[in-house]
């Protein structure tokens, strides 16, 4: 079983900086790509950010620019540096991971409890 617990979501103004952390915890851990969702009132789940156990990036086309990925293998963590962040931003934001179960032998998607982002104007 793996738990992935973020942080660093809170207020910002139009403009601001905001970093999410999110750690990973757990038995044996093993974990492979490592993604940031989010999701505003009324809509879908979007994918923003990914990187994988080698540092290979991706990012959606309306973050890109203003977003870094990265993580910390060693401290299995991965962090969501949010730059020019505008109110469209506003959402609570998901850590995303596929790590490997053990017990079941393969490779599970896990999910954060979320963290709100709210950007004023």
């Amino acid at each position: 079983q793996v738990q992935l617990v973020e942080s660093g979501g809170g207020l910002v103004q139009a403009g601001g900086s905001l970093r999410l952390s999110c750690a990973a915890s757990g038995s044996r851990l093993a974990i492979d790509i490592m993604r940031w969702y989010r999701q505003a009132p009324g809509n879908q789940r979007d994918f923003v950010a990914s990187v994988t156990r080698g540092g290979n990036t991706n990012y959606a086309d309306t973050v890109k620019g203003r977003f870094t990925i990265s993580r910390d293998n060693a401290k299995n963590m991965v962090f969501l540096q949010m730059d020019s962040l505008k109110q469209e931003d506003t959402a609570v934001y998901y850590c995303n991971a596929v790590a490997y179960h053990a017990d079941q032998k393969t490779w599970l998607d896990y999910w954060g409890q979320g963290t709100q982002v709210t950007v004023l104007s």
